[in-house]
């Protein structure tokens, strides 16, 4: 059996994440976000890169940790309302932003890692998400056709891996990572833990190891809340 476990995030990135590339990283929000993963690719130093997720992180956390030191040049994203610094930037000029609506962004992903290059969809039609598109009519309906996502790289978040890279992912932490593993063509996963091969029952195993290239583990994850809301209790 081929050894998927790599001793840090640094190791898990080495050699496969390089200027320029397009990546996928999982999450929604804060919630299933490659924190250590995420760090290792700030450390490495690349830049100019697309990367395509369904937020943009927020000021100095997740991917706005990478927006911080200016190694992101494109976001493929579908909500960036969190981030001051996304948002001073692309005013700027100085970030590309390839706004996608959400279930857009989430079929994109699923099409690319099942090998459809394209499809065709209502939403978007007659706003500026349609623009330079292909529009084709079906039953009297007018589409857009999008392209399905192919990154290079993925860095996705799990709770659990085993020895062969069998996912399990928890709760609505699932969301955008099992999208983003399968369409990447290197996907690196960080897990909270792992376990022997097999010990995932069959019908627990929310993604299989075959979309898994790297594992690495980070047991004590930040898992920062994005807004933390309260209120008074009575006396």
């Amino acid at each position: 059996m081929v050894n998927k476990v790599y001793p840090s995030a640094a190791a898990a990135l080495e050699g496969i994440v390089k200027d320029g590339q397009t990546l996928a990283v999982g999450g929604f929000g804060l919630c299933g976000i490659p924190e250590a993963l995420i760090d290792a690719l700030r450390d490495t130093g690349v830049k100019d890169l697309t990367v395509i997720s369904n937020n943009a992180g927020v000021d100095g956390f997740g991917l706005g940790k990478l927006l911080e030191t200016r190694q992101i040049k494109k976001m493929v994203s579908s909500y960036v309302g969190e981030n001051k610094e996304f948002e001073r930037q692309y005013l700027a000029g100085e970030l590309e932003l390839e706004f996608t609506p959400q279930g857009t962004l989430a079929e994109k992903l699923r099409a690319g890692g099942a090998g459809i290059p394209a499809f065709f969809t209502k939403t978007g039609v007659g706003t500026l998400v349609a623009e330079g598109k292909e529009l084709r009519d079906f039953d009297g309906e007018t589409y857009v056709m999008e392209r399905g996502l192919t990154p290079e790289v993925a860095l996705v978040k799990a709770d659990v891996a085993d020895m062969s890279g069998n996912l399990r992912f928890n709760l609505t932490a699932r969301n955008f990572n099992p999208a983003a593993a399968m369409a990447g063509k290197i996907c690196v996963v960080e897990v909270e833990r792992i376990v022997a091969t097999g010990e995932i029952a069959p019908d627990d195993v929310h993604l299989a190891g075959i979309y898994v290239h790297r594992i690495v583990v980070n047991p004590t994850p930040e898992k920062r809340i994005e807004k933390r809301t309260t209120r008074a209790r009575k006396v």
